[in-house]
């Protein structure tokens, strides 16, 4: 599993201390390496300036109320929308909702959880049923997957990397890197559908007898069988929860990346429907730098938002266990393991072409397999952009 360091001189909006805990301006980031280059494992800090971005209004530029729908329920992955509204935002019991203003901008953000809220529907579906959504959380596979029917374009990625990881017990398993999962002959507890799976069997890293596409969300399977199984989870949440908060198992266990297999999809970019970005670049060009410093300020001071959801969490029951011990581990580990960063350069919340380029070209058989039409000639630049992206923000 690897561990990536970076690093770098956060900086965050002067709207209010909602979105920022700092406000600098940086120096223009030196260029990225060029291919085959070998690159840095942190980048180096820009210093700041003396003078402070100046506040800013979306009033008549953006929607009145900036709709975000997520992929599941609020979590700290999902942090960048709930740090738009701040800790002191309005839970909506009803219809799974946190809303609240966007700072002094003048437009409210309305942040609408997913998972069974939205009856688990693929949000790129949901954002053509639903024309009141302005970004919804859309992973690269999901964004692959409906480019023919339902065409997104993400516009800024909060993560750099999928927190996705397979769970093993270390008493019950020697793995050391992917090829050793097919070796232990273990079940693998998954949730249907997921493509990684798909992935993971075609490299031989997992072989179709050892698939069980039971997972229920718990780690109740796991327990019952005292962790002679693997299954699939978030690096970033189950490895310290288990420890920490399953009374019946409360240990230590292991896992590997998803990304480092070679699956390496962006899993909640911010997209708008392909179609919405003409319409909506006045908006955007505004907007994405503020959700990018949002993200900064989050990884930096974490406590308010992270105080947001644990209250979300308690409101809206049969989610998972929110906790604030587990929330500051998890920011925790999204720092140690580079999900949230700076990627190969110095910006928080680009993407990287060549990488989602070789995403769609692996996507394209096992989306094929499955019936499902992948348009011939669609390339990155048809369901992510960097137009909007402010290159001088970092963590």
């Amino acid at each position: 599993m690897a561990k990536t360091a970076r690093s770098g001189v956060p900086i965050a909006i002067c709207l209010t201390a909602v979105l920022a805990t700092q406000c600098q301006k940086k120096t223009e980031p030196p260029p990225a390496p060029a291919e085959g280059a070998p690159v840095p494992a942190s980048a180096p800090p820009a210093p700041p300036a003396a003078s402070a971005a100046p506040p800013v209004s979306l009033k008549g530029v953006c929607p009145d109320k900036i709709v975000i729908q997520t992929d599941w329920f609020a979590t700290p992955e999902r942090a960048a929308a709930y740090q738009l509204v701040g800790p002191n935002g309005a839970i909506d019991k009803k219809h799974g909702t946190y809303v609240g203003p966007l700072a002094t901008t003048g437009v409210v953000v309305e942040v609408r959880l997913g998972g069974p809220f939205i009856g688990f529907q693929p949000i790129p579906a949901l954002m053509y049923q639903n024309p009141e959504i302005f970004l919804g959380y859309v992973a690269t596979d999901d964004a692959v997957q409906g480019a023919a029917k339902f065409p997104t374009k993400a516009v800024v990625a909060p993560l750099d990397i999928n927190p996705q990881v397979l769970i093993w017990d270390p008493a019950s398993f020697t793995i050391n890197g992917w090829p050793d999962v097919a070796k232990t002959k273990s079940k693998v507890l998954y949730l249907e559908g997921l493509p990684f799976m798909d992935y993971l069997v075609s490299k031989g890293f997992v072989t179709k007898a050892q698939k069980d596409a039971s997972f229920d969300g718990t780690p109740s399977r796991f327990v019952a069988e005292g962790g002679k199984i693997i299954q699939q989870g978030y690096a970033s949440n189950e490895p310290y929860r288990w420890e920490h908060d399953v009374p019946a198992w409360k240990k230590p266990v292991k896992f590997l990346l998803v990304h480092d297999s070679g699956y390496q999809i962006y899993p909640q970019g911010l997209a708008v429907r392909a179609a919405q970005l003409a319409t909506s670049t006045a908006c955007l060009k505004v907007l994405v730098p503020i959700i990018q410093r949002a993200q900064v300020a989050y990884m930096t001071d974490p406590g308010p938002t992270n105080g947001a959801l644990v209250k979300i969490a308690a409101e809206l029951a049969g989610g998972p266990p929110i906790t604030a011990d587990a929330n500051a581990a998890a920011v925790k580990t999204m720092k140690e393991l580079g999900l949230v960063g700076n990627g190969t350069d110095q910006t928080l919340g680009n993407f990287d072409l060549p990488r989602v380029d070789r995403t769609i070209a692996l996507l394209r058989p096992i989306f094929a397999a499955r019936g499902v039409k992948v348009p011939d000639k669609l390339a990155a630049a048809d369901i992510v952009t960097n137009e909007f992206i402010d290159p001088t923000i970092h963590q």
